[in-house]
């Protein structure tokens, strides 16, 4: 192991690095992008049975608000369906009941039977209706005490269905057609069969095609994707590929049935079942019960035995069945056939508005720098403020220095910018209500306003024009930061080293900034990363994070993940030795004004066209790519792989308190948490094993304690011998909701 792999493996490599299932894009209450059509149930995101009931009843809820749905109700035909419900699981049940409570006029069409998915369980099974002290707000109920294994809830929710009378229509619906105003749905099991709605709830659940295994032997009988009587397999040899619930529940059916069971998985560790599945898993591991092989992966099945590849090395061993339990495709083709918007997928418009969203930034970077001509603001500034001619020429005005600051391009853009920070984190604060989200949002509102905008563009000018600056401390305050009125230099206050470079990279050197860089970047920084982690910077000062979390709050689900994707983290450590080399070069010009290093400094920086540091780091990077991949690839793009001073705090974040802790006995393993992580870590990968998570990409955005459906992660620092101190300002909406619910008890 080289010297760059071990430092990749201290900085990130260690880390988890588990990759996000490719679902339809689902907002609140089960949204589309097509209005009129919800998502419901395990394809909402969570895959427990209560959520399932919840997202089906609120879809309906949230339908009965819609402003033009009773209007459309009014004049529908007798024929046209107000809600058409597909898929009859717990979720689309639970649509039908809450639509049938409300007086709808609905349809459920399930392709096969109902609760199949239950169905296919083993017998038997556990079933856990997780979080135990939940009550769906509508829907199917589970308060019977039969809901401990499957056989008792089929039974349950049969009644549930029976007593509602709720009626199932048997189809096979392809995809969602819009007609007008309503929605036509062809059943493709019985041609010229169809039906017509207002609204559509999805509610099919990821009952796509098994997966394969893609070996030799892969086809024989021997070989299920279901487990359905452990009892069958007493006495015999059984092999289990997967690491998921499924997988450790049918290990732990079969062991308990009398069966020599081995499992293989293809990663070291299972880390995606349920806290008590992993217990009991381990406990018949450590017993000698079950032969766990991790990592290993199958290579062929043979009718008497099976090859493994178990640390690089092939083993057979006898074997009389294999259940390959790694899960389902979900039905994704419905989904495009329907124009549903899928996470992850690359479509031809992704392509055309990925170009024309690097074209257009492109242009307006280089606009901004004066790089290209066209859309000269000064003549549109000066018939606006000819009216009032006199008082604009007066040198000390506040029009005077209003004139001034709109004429040059760069006002514009940080207006903009200020702007859509605004009405972005306004729209941030309504969507996730909680007091972490309303602060930090205000708090990087505020810093782009006044440090970032009023000052440099307003009253340090304004103060300039007016003397302030030419004697006195103002004198020497002038001429310490802002020589030659470089009142955009302020910006060195907030963005610091190697960030934004400009106050840095002089030829002859500002002493003041220097003095405040090294401060901050050396100084204050490191303590604060220290006591709150990096995103105590990124997350709640930094200009960059302030966008990323308000424009691109609802694209972080777009950000990759994965241990290939996770490795163009170090692109910012490129970024850092260059921006170190630079500086070295430059300090030692200034000391040794003869030699050729500062000449060599400033071609490095801004000599070679196209190719300099602040040209290819600081327009292309942060500025046209950064800000151009919003859409396509969450708003963090630039913060995780690219910038330089994010680079630096990884190394000052592998030395943090900070951590985001996890209630183990919470955790359900749905995902959630790393699929809305715009910084693509793992987060579940240290919640259900309960550990703190400490991977230094965090920003401290909140999204994963935010949207934790069961509460399980909180902020906090690591104390001494293991005390955990939990932030006090509440970031999880269910820990909210419960704190609320214990004070309401007392």
């Amino acid at each position: 192991m080289n010297i760059i792999t071990r430092y990749y493996h201290w900085l990130h490599g260690q880390w988890p690095s588990g990759a996000v299932e490719n679902l339809p894009v689902v907002g609140e209450d089960g949204l589309t992008r097509i209005p009129g059509v919800r998502v419901v149930g395990d394809l909402s995101g969570v895959p427990l049975l209560k959520f399932s009931s919840e997202t089906g009843a609120r879809a309906i809820h949230a339908i009965l608000t819609e402003s033009d749905y009773q209007q459309q109700r009014s004049k529908a035909e007798q024929e046209v369906y107000d809600v058409a419900i597909i898929g009859g699981g717990i979720s689309g049940y639970s649509a039908a009941i809450d639509a049938k409570k409300a007086g709808l006029r609905y349809i459920i069409i399930e392709a096969s039977s109902s609760f199949s998915t239950i169905k296919n369980f083993p017998k038997a099974k556990p079933i856990f209706t997780y979080p135990t002290e939940m009550t769906p707000s509508g829907g199917i109920q589970y308060d019977s005490p039969n809901n401990v294994v499957k056989e008792g809830l089929i039974e349950d929710i049969l009644q549930q269905v029976e007593d509602a009378g709720i009626e199932t229509t048997i189809g096979h619906i392809e995809k969602i057609e819009r007609h007008k105003s309503r929605f036509l749905l062809k059943n493709t099991a019985n041609k010229g069969q169809e039906w017509q709605a207002l609204r559509v709830i999805v509610a099919i659940g990821r009952s796509g095609d098994f997966r394969k295994m893609n070996i030799p032997g892969e086809e024989l009988d021997k070989v299920s994707n279901r487990l359905h009587d452990p009892k069958a397999f007493t006495g015999k040899d059984v092999l289990i590929v997967g690491g998921g619930d499924s997988a450790a529940e049918a290990l732990i059916a079969l062991t308990e049935a009398g069966a020599r069971v081995s499992m293989s998985y293809r990663k070291d560790a299972l880390t995606r079942p349920k806290p008590e599945n992993i217990e009991k898993l381990q406990s018949l591991a450590e017993s000698g019960k079950v032969q766990l092989y991790l990592p290993s992966s199958p290579t062929s099945i043979d009718p008497d035995s099976v090859t493994l590849d178990h640390n690089g090395e092939e083993q057979s061993f006898p074997n009389d069945a294999v259940f390959s339990l790694i899960g389902r495709n979900p039905p994704l083709a419905f989904f495009r056939k329907s124009g549903l918007e899928i996470s992850g997928e690359r479509t031809t418009k992704w392509w055309v508005t990925l170009v024309l969203s690097v074209i257009f930034f492109t242009w307006l970077y280089h606009w901004k720098k004066y790089i290209i001509g066209g859309l000269d603001p000064k003549p549109m500034v000066e018939w606006i403020f000819s009216g009032v001619q006199s008082i604009a020429d007066e040198q000390t005005s506040v029009l005077h220095t209003l004139r001034n600051s709109a004429s040059q391009r760069g006002f514009y853009y940080t207006l903009a910018y200020c702007l859509m920070v605004s009405i972005f984190g306004y729209r941030r604060i309504k969507r996730r209500n909680t007091p972490y989200i309303t602060r930090q949002t205000i708090t990087l509102a505020l810093i782009q306003w006044i440090p970032l905008f009023i000052l440099p563009e307003l009253i340090l000018p304004y103060l300039g024009n007016n003397g302030v600056f030419e004697t006195g401390i103002g004198g020497w305050i002038g001429d310490t930061l802002f020589p030659d009125h470089s009142y955009w230099r302020a910006y060195g206050f907030i963005l610091a080293w190697p960030l934004f470079i400009y106050n840095w990279f002089t030829s002859a050197p500002i002493w003041g900034w220097l003095i405040i860089g090294l401060l901050q970047t050396f100084v204050l920084i490191p303590l604060m990363v220290r006591r709150w982690g990096k995103g105590s910077y990124c997350g709640w000062i930094c200009s960059c994070g302030a966008l990323a979390e308000t424009v691109g709050d609802t694209h972080r689900h777009k950000m990759p993940h994965g241990s290939k994707v996770s490795r163009l983290n170090m692109i910012g450590q490129a970024f850092l030795a260059i921006a170190l080399l630079i500086m070295l070069f430059r300090i030692l010009g200034w000391i040794f004004p003869s030699s050729p290093l500062l000449s060599l400094s400033n071609s490095m920086f801004n000599g070679i066209p196209i190719l300099n540091y602040a040209y290819f780091v600081d327009l292309i990077f942060a500025g046209i790519l950064g800000v151009a991949f919003y859409t396509h690839f969450s708003g963090r793009v630039w913060c995780r792989f690219a910038c330089p001073l994010a680079a630096l705090m990884h190394i000052y974040a592998r030395f943090t308190k900070f951590r985001i802790f996890a209630d183990k006995s919470k955790c359900i393993s749905c995902n959630v948490c790393t699929s809305v992580c715009h910084q693509g870590i793992d987060i579940m990968n240290f919640a259900n094993k309960g550990l703190a998570m400490e991977d230094p990409q965090c920003v401290r955005c909140s999204a994963c304690v935010q949207q934790c459906p069961t509460g399980v992660l909180s902020f906090g620092r690591e104390g001494e011998n293991g005390v955990r101190f939990l932030d006090s300002l509440p970031a999880s909406p269910v820990q909210i909701r419960e704190l609320q619910e214990r004070k309401n008890l007392k």
